[in-house]
């Protein structure tokens, strides 16, 4: 996939409050902030309009800043298998107020992994160069940023943890539980998702199972009324239920 040239659109600071400070800080994150590395973040963002399918960064591509989704959705993923048979591996779809791409902001090192707009999207991006200037210049600050990476790396543990100590139901259950819950990363821990824009393949290959068996398991909830499955979405119907089936 090619990506497509935007100019990135400059975010002006004094057009953030009404159009994407609600955003940013309806996430737990950016909230928590201190006021002035927020500012900063908002005074250096740029935007970018991205279509469905466009790359934001690929794997080994070069460090090129810190991104928060303010629209739409972005994917992440790796690849596995042989060169001549590689497929994608999903790992995860972030939507608002989700930030990401810290780790090449620390170690400015190439990007772990690709990420796309699953649809059309509306991202911010802290251009890396402008933003390890301003941390040079305010380490204080580098552990708010790693605070970032380390809600992360819960995340990271506790789905290696669900790998091997979970039947597949348990794990679907969790993962749709987890993405309606914008995988704790918003400001309201009680906010929920009921309507997730994800296919059951993509589903299948987030959760490592076969298509086959992900369908049959979303049968199962349909079945008993707990889901709703159509085309592109997964619509959430007893959270309770979900919530019982995940423990």
């Amino acid at each position: 996939m090619t990506a497509l040239v935007f100019s990135p659109t400059h975010c002006p600071m004094d057009t953030v409050p009404a159009q994407y400070l609600p955003i940013l800080q309806s996430g737990r994150w950016f909230r928590q902030l201190p006021p002035a590395f927020a500012d900063a973040l908002v005074a250096m963002g740029q935007l970018r309009q991205l279509r469905a399918g466009e790359v934001l960064f690929l794997r080994q591509s070069p460090p090129c800043g810190l991104y928060a989704v303010i629209a739409g959705s972005v994917r992440i993923s790796g690849h596995d298998g042989a060169p001549e048979a590689t497929r994608e591996t999903l790992l995860v779809l972030l939507g608002p107020p989700a930030w990401f791409g810290e780790i090449s902001v620390f170690d400015n090192a190439a990007r772990t992994h690709d990420a796309h707009a699953h649809e059309s999207t509306t991202v911010l991006q802290v251009p890396h160069r402008e933003l390890q200037t301003w941390l040079e210049q305010h380490p204080r600050h580098w552990r708010d940023l790693g605070l970032l990476m380390a809600d992360k790396m819960r995340l990271a543990f506790v789905s290696l943890e669900e790998q091997t100590a979970l039947t597949s139901a348990q794990r679907l259950a969790r993962r749709l539980l987890l993405m309606a819950r914008g995988y704790g990363l918003g400001a309201n821990e009680q906010a929920t998702r009921r309507v997730l824009g994800i296919t059951q393949e993509e589903l299948a290959h987030m959760l490592g199972l076969t298509r086959q068996t992900t369908n049959q398991l979303l049968h199962d909830l349909r079945e008993r009324q707990i889901v709703r499955v159509s085309r592109g979405e997964i619509e959430i119907l007893d959270l309770e239920a979900l919530q019982a089936l995940g423990h």
